[in-house]
């Protein structure tokens, strides 16, 4: 990847740096940079591969770097391996509204967001490196897309370590075009919003300064929460045999997310935390939470010694609480299975 270098850096204005449509394409070996847009996009494509690439921009973290490095959305069978992306404004691995798909043994550092899986299907995450960015790997759905609820995401074996980062995406309030990610506080290291059907196991989480992992709802962002064929809660995730370190520093107070983790967490001020969950619930399956109703499922080894913290945040900002009762969470399982052995 060092041998072939595509260079954008004197374009002033544009999309993509790469822009792929078609099946059945392997792009391999060589290095993209500066692209005015995305470094590498490829659309409605039905077997793309990614293999040792190389996506950055050279002027560091900037809001005006690219929004994605590698970037697959709305394709099938999608292999991401052995690649490297860094310094984009949102998520430097990027695969969205797309179906079976394997990203593996590749590094993600400088970016806001390491590596999204976004309103995707039938994901297998494992064997990479997310590092110094601002949030390490995030599973979103979000609303108001073509394809709306993604489910089936397993995330393993994976370094996601001092993401401590400043998020330097502009924020929506400044840019309408905005992204989601503006609201991740630096030191977030996985984040699952309005999730389904997600598996989280033998991954090494440490020393992300605001939490290790949170279970997060759409509500929490403050925006509607309302579209077709979508909903708002995270549901049926299973988190177990992961290794987490807390030692390092205190949350970030930039984010709303950061100050709730700060001034509510179940175990003192400015205490970062393990797993979060901001407890939100759907009130038609059941009217308390004591039910698990949304079927989070925590399997976490000696987790009496994790910082746990689940807030409540259904009565707003004047009666945000917080409690360390992990135990409601733990007498369940939630296995995943994908269909992408054809990838691996």
């Amino acid at each position: 990847m060092d041998k072939t270098v595509l260079s954008f850096k004197n374009l002033k204005t544009g999309g993509e740096g790469v822009k792929i449509v078609g099946n059945s394409i392997t792009v391999q070996d060589l290095t993209i940079e500066d692209a005015p847009g995305d470094g590498i996009k490829s659309q409605h494509t039905d077997g793309i591969t990614f293999r040792r690439i190389n996506v950055t921009w050279t002027n560091g973290d900037k809001s005006k770097n690219g929004t994605y490095a590698i970037y697959p959305v709305q394709c099938k069978n999608v292999l991401i391996d052995q690649c490297i992306a860094s310094h984009s404004r949102d998520a430097g691995i990027y695969v969205g509204q797309s179906e079976n798909i394997v990203v593996k043994n590749s590094l993600a550092f400088g970016n806001v967001a390491g590596i999204e899986i976004e309103n995707c299907d039938h994901a297998e995450v494992f064997g990479n490196v997310a590092r110094d960015n601002a949030g390490g790997i995030l599973v979103f759905n979000l609303p108001g897309l073509p394809k709306s609820d993604g489910r089936k995401t397993r995330i393993y074996d994976n370094d996601i370590i001092d993401n401590n980062h400043k998020n330097f995406a502009t924020p929506l309030s400044e840019d309408p075009n905005g992204n989601t990610v503006t609201m991740i506080p630096p030191g977030s290291g996985i984040v699952l919003l309005a999730a389904k059907e997600v598996e989280v196991f033998g991954n090494r989480i440490l020393r992300n300064k605001t939490f290790g992992l949170a279970i997060s709802n759409y509500q929490i962002t403050g925006f509607p929460s309302e579209a077709p064929n979508w909903s708002p809660f995270t549901s049926d995730i299973y988190i177990h045999d992961n290794e987490y370190d807390h030692t390092k520093g205190f949350p970030d107070l930039s984010k709303d997310l950061g100050k709730l983790v700060s001034f509510y967490n179940a175990h003192g001020f400015a205490k970062t935390q393990d797993i979060i969950y901001d407890g939100f619930w759907d009130k038609t399956i059941s009217q308390t939470i004591e039910t698990n109703p949304m079927n989070i499922c925590i399997q976490e080894k000696n987790i009496e010694n994790l910082r746990f913290t689940r807030f409540y945040l259904m009565e707003g900002e004047e009666n945000i609480q917080a409690f360390e009762d992990y135990q409601l969470f733990q007498n369940c399982k939630v296995p995943i299975a994908t269909e992408t052995k054809h990838l691996q």
